[in-house]
């Protein structure tokens, strides 16, 4: 899985053209001094870029334009040349070249991480529906990734404050109960303790389960998920995993600092009610993760934000923060595969 570079290359596929993606990679790296710590190779075009660097007044700065990863220069900010198109740029609009172009990016950095040629990958924001338009079975990063690699992946939002995972993310509230079973709660439950173990360094991570209903049911006077499939699912781990798990919580009352202290990681039941709280505590330094894969991406927790692309007024932190936490996940990840090898070659010497 790993190779002998010294620095760790991060992939970073563009996004939507017509958004603020390539203005929050520009400003990331205008700061020379965090090429010291990994090599950055972008997924886009010498013309987009150029577009968007005189849109945004982007001053004493350039990439280093490759046509092949033979080229890539370590000291530097690279763009891979993947496109040569002359490409229609409409900022603060959905268009079908929009999403054409983001879906390009994505396939380029996918095969590239697939072939060792980058070691992890980091995600500007996209429009689904630009994307969708020409690629209709597309759903989203996570989906595309998990059909792409190994593993099952989990959405897992990670902040100084917390780190929250899903139980479902992109789906309707409506279908958020039929969607709701024992058996995959208990599966998401072993997957964040594997990442918690393995990516972030925990040895034991305590998690806590978020109710699906109003005061998780009281007592199942408010619904009976909780009693029929969120509890037992609970249960069931801590007895046959040796899982700490601990709930459900009711989500109107658990996310204040007291709670959050106590916690490594929180699973809630859908969409909004994790990234609700997430998003007000942690929106521009929080990251998104996709865990539970053989493969690390993160992307920043904002969208394309149409509203304000090509304004030069984006804040770039999320951006930032999503390598930073894509190169210590890589560095913990590594160091527990050797950890491991390491005692089963202990352990067979003993043998």
């Amino acid at each position: 899985m790993y190779t002998n570079r010294k620095k760790i290359r991060v992939g970073i596929s563009v996004g939507d053209i017509n958004g603020i993606g390539m203005e929050v990679i520009y400003k990331t790296f205008m700061d020379k001094r965090i090429l010291d710590f990994y090599t950055p190779i972008i997924f886009g075009s010498a013309k987009t870029a150029s577009y968007h660097k005189k849109v945004n007044e982007i001053k004493n700065f350039s990439f280093n334009i490759i046509n092949s990863f033979n080229e890539v220069n370590d000291k530097q900010a690279n763009l891979l040349n993947c496109w040569e198109d002359d490409v229609q740029i409409k900022i603060g609009e959905s268009t079908l070249d929009a999403g054409r172009f983001a879906f390009n990016s994505l396939e380029k950095a996918k095969e590239a991480l697939k072939n060792k040629n980058i070691d992890v990958l980091v995600t500007a924001p996209i429009n689904k529906s630009s994307i969708k338009k020409t690629y209709e079975k597309f759903i989203g990063h996570t989906e595309y990734l998990e059909q792409n690699f190994s593993g099952k992946a989990v959405m897992m939002m990670v902040s100084e404050y917390m780190k929250i995972a899903f139980v479902t993310s992109h789906v309707p509230l409506s279908k958020v109960p039929s969607l709701l079973s024992e058996q995959i709660i208990i599966e998401k439950l072993k997957s964040i303790n594997k990442t918690l173990v393995q990516d972030f360094g925990v040895r034991k991570p305590k998690i806590a389960v978020i109710g699906l209903n109003p005061h998780a049911g009281e007592n199942g006077v408010l619904g009976d998920e909780e009693e029929k499939i969120i509890i037992p699912a609970i249960q069931k781990s801590k007895e046959f995993d040796n899982i700490l798990a601990f709930g459900p919580y009711p989500a109107d009352s658990f996310f204040t600092p007291n709670n959050l202290s106590k916690f490594d990681v929180i699973l809630s039941m859908y969409h909004d009610q994790g990234l609700t709280p997430f998003k007000t505590l942690s929106f521009f330094d929080g990251v998104n993760y996709t865990s539970g894969l053989d493969i690390i991406r993160t992307s920043p927790v904002h969208g394309t934000a149409y509203d304000i692309a090509g304004k030069n007024i984006a804040n770039e932190q999320s951006f930032r923060e999503s390598i930073f936490v894509a190169c210590e996940i890589f560095k913990k990840r590594k160091a527990h595969l050797l950890l491991k090898e390491n005692s089963l070659d202990l352990k067979k010497a003993e043998d």
